[in-house]
């Protein structure tokens, strides 16, 4: 099964969910369709457990984190260990939280990062859209920065920061009364980094919750 998982991966890293099928695998594994059936019963089974077997990867690795004392410190810990898994692998992203109906790695990972909340003085309410707030923050920057890059940055026609800076010159050319906004963000945008650009919405998400619950840095609230 092991072997099976392995190659089922390494099938969605290529080309993503579309090229995940049981002839596919088959042909990676040097087998029949049949034998995969064995395992599965059919492309859904494989692909559920194709991102139970990532999800145990990174669910490892969050479990291996120390706390440091601050439930908001640790949450940013654990939204960047998933932030780095997803993007990584933009099929995941779609399919990350799918499976929170059934005991599993992805239900296992959710009661993670809201364990952390219980150590907030926070409603139930609260947590659950702060767990919800966390998880989008993550997933959609990490789904947005793995998307396939444009076909001539792909060839190597343009880079990047060449490929931005298009944007960045048409919005120059923009009247500023119309579009004050654009033009005062322009050189912010012009080359900027995505990682970072994720960690300032992770930060802007935190230090509200941080508010809500009142917790001062490095302290936990009292009677928590």
């Amino acid at each position: 099964m092991e072997a099976v998982l392995s190659a089922a991966v390494a099938l969605l890293d290529e080309a993503g969910a579309p090229a995940l099928t049981l002839r596919a695998l088959a042909a990676r594994l040097g087998t029949g369709v049949g034998s995969i059936y064995w395992y599965v019963s059919g492309k859904d089974d494989l692909l559920d457990r194709a991102v139970e077997h990532v999800l145990g990867g990174v669910l490892a690795t969050v479990e291996k984190q120390s706390g440091s004392g601050d439930p908001i410190e640790d949450l940013r810990v654990m939204a960047i260990t998933l932030f780095d898994a997803v993007v990584d692998r933009p099929w995941l992203g779609a399919h990350f939280m799918q499976n929170i109906d059934v005991e599993g790695n992805a239900l296992r990972l959710y009661e993670e990062l809201g364990e952390k909340t219980l150590r907030l003085d926070l409603t139930p309410r609260q947590r659950f859209h702060a767990v919800t707030a966390i998880v989008g923050v993550v997933v959609a920057n990490a789904a947005d920065m793995g998307q396939e890059p444009p076909q001539e940055v792909v060839d190597g026609l343009v880079g990047r920061e060449e490929f931005l800076g298009r944007y960045a010159a048409t919005w120059r050319t923009l009247d500023a009364g119309t579009y004050p906004f654009l033009h005062d963000i322009v050189d912010e945008f012009d080359g900027h980094d995505d990682k970072e650009q994720f960690l300032s919405g992770l930060e802007l998400t935190l230090a509200g919750l941080r508010l809500q619950a009142g917790a001062a840095p490095g302290r936990l609230p009292s009677g928590a």
